[in-house]
């Protein structure tokens, strides 16, 4: 058997591989609800947060159902499980962005323009377009997004601020989308938005920075609230708007 690369695992992809051996072994049998996130998080040493993202990891597999008001609970494999989930956290994807793009905010600032902002305008614009027909408005979110990295002028960090963008679309970051985003928490993430644009228009480095920290930080709490009990959601795809 040839040597094989050693590859580090993401801490969630670790506490899952546990909780999946403790099922395994019959620890936690079908039909059986597993510890709370708190006692978890305890007892393995690690984040809430990084719980979280293990059982969400588990659920797309197939191993547990998320049952909301209920708990977690272990749920029958009628075939081979799925293949091991390696997407990239959410929340250390979100960490990553709150480094890189609050600096980014200083530089748009810096290179403010009216021609600038208006296009931030427009892109927050399609966000509030997006959201009143019941969409996720992922659109105008990237273009925004975007549009700051592109007023520092620097192709290779403008592809970077895509990348971990597009993050959002791993079968983890979709999942915990599900779960905590909905009408009301986009309503407050647009708003977040037009305090970066004020703070870029108005060339202030200081208070971009801010606003762009302030809202990446509020969209990691956001992810890491306290389950929902059944919140109204909102649609991702674009085909038909969510049901009033």
């Amino acid at each position: 058997m040839p040597i094989q690369t050693i590859e580090p695992r993401r801490l969630y992809r670790q506490i899952a591989d546990q909780l999946r051996l403790l099922i395994e072994a019959g620890e936690f049998p079908v039909g059986a609800r597993l510890p709370p996130e708190r006692d978890l998080a305890l007892k393995l040493g690690v984040s809430r947060p990084s719980v979280r993202e293990a059982l969400i990891a588990l659920e797309v597999e197939g191993w547990v159902e998320v049952r909301m008001g209920s708990g977690v609970y272990v749920q029958s494999l009628a075939g081979a499980p799925r293949a091991s989930l390696t997407a990239e956290s959410p929340l250390e994807t979100i960490r990553a962005r709150w480094t890189i793009e609050g600096e980014l905010a200083a530089q748009a600032a810096r290179h403010t323009a009216p021609a600038l902002v208006d296009g931030l305008l427009e892109a927050v614009g399609a966000m509030e377009e997006e959201a009143r027909a019941g969409y996720v408005p992922i659109r105008g979110d990237r273009l925004f997004h975007l549009r700051v990295a592109e007023m520092a002028n620097n192709a290779v960090l403008v592809r970077v601020v895509g990348e971990l963008f597009d993050e959002r679309h791993n079968p983890l970051s979709v999942k915990l989308g599900d779960y905590f985003e909905n009408p009301d928490s986009w309503a407050v993430a647009i708003t977040e938005h037009r305090r970066v644009i004020t703070a870029i228009a108005a060339g202030d480095e200081t208070a971009a920075r801010a606003a762009m920290h302030h809202h990446l930080s509020c969209s990691f709490d956001r992810l890491t609230a306290s389950w929902p009990g059944g919140a109204e959601t909102m649609r991702v795809d674009s085909k038909e708007p969510a049901a009033s």
